[in-house]
């Protein structure tokens, strides 16, 4: 079965990222899923922006702090609710969502229950004893250990037994941590084998090689061209 190809903050070459335009042309250019990050506002809504704060017009500086500011007020710096993105482009793709405020992940459950397939909908996190507490409390969602392997234990088929046990689907590694016998490893265990930061053609080929479950890139077109080639071949 052919990856699912996530647009990396939706197709954000062309559009600013984690925006709904930036969604839609994720989708228009044949994505199968899209990739956001997800806070809560100081009004307790889901928002979709990577920082912390909306960026100002010097380098390093914000102008808005997400969690200081209602999502009435984010919106008008182009920054989305959850709750926009599947009112403006429905439901009909997976969703990859990085879990920048843990306190967010209950409240997208419940969202996402209401809107969408819940087993698309997967939620990445590097803190695994949080994922373990939400997998008891969201037993249909999908959940992603996603780190780097520097930060693994020393024993990876222990980890990956770990994962399975604690009902966690899937690890999300840098593409250049992964190799075929791990992701041979982790998908014995019935854990699935996510690999982000896929840009180059060469990069997606291997990963395809590998077997991997799903693939994040900046370069949508160029990803879900790569995939169609392959799986043609």
């Amino acid at each position: 079965m052919a990856p699912i190809t996530f647009a990396h903050r939706g197709a954000r070459l062309a559009h600013p990222e984690n925006t709904v335009p930036a969604f839609r042309a994720g989708l228009a250019s044949g994505a199968r899923g899209l990739e956001t990050d997800a806070w809560l506002s100081a009004d307790g809504e889901v928002v979709l922006t990577h920082h912390v704060g909306v960026p100002g017009p010097l380098a390093g500086l914000w102008r808005l702090r997400v969690h200081r500011a209602s999502a009435a007020r984010l919106a008008r710096h182009g920054v989305p609710r959850l709750r926009d993105l599947y009112a403006e482009l429905g439901s009909d793709y997976d969703l990859s969502i990085d879990l920048k405020d843990f306190k967010g992940a209950r409240p997208i459950v419940e969202i996402a229950r209401g809107a969408a397939d819940l087993s698309r909908t997967w939620l990445c996190s590097p803190d695994l004893e949080a994922l373990r507490a939400l997998r008891a409390d969201a037993p249909d969602v999908r959940l992603v250990h996603s780190t780097r392997r520097r930060r693994l234990p020393d024993s990876l088929e222990r980890h990956a037994a770990d994962l399975a046990a604690a009902g966690i689907d899937t690890m999300n590694l840098h593409h250049s941590e992964w190799n075929k016998g791990l992701v041979t490893l982790f998908h014995r265990f019935g854990v699935r084998a996510f690999a982000w930061d896929v840009q180059e053609v060469r990069h997606l080929r291997t990963m395809l090689s590998y077997s991997v479950d799903g693939l994040y890139s900046d370069h949508v077109e160029r990803m879900v061209a790569t995939v169609a080639e392959w799986t043609e071949s």
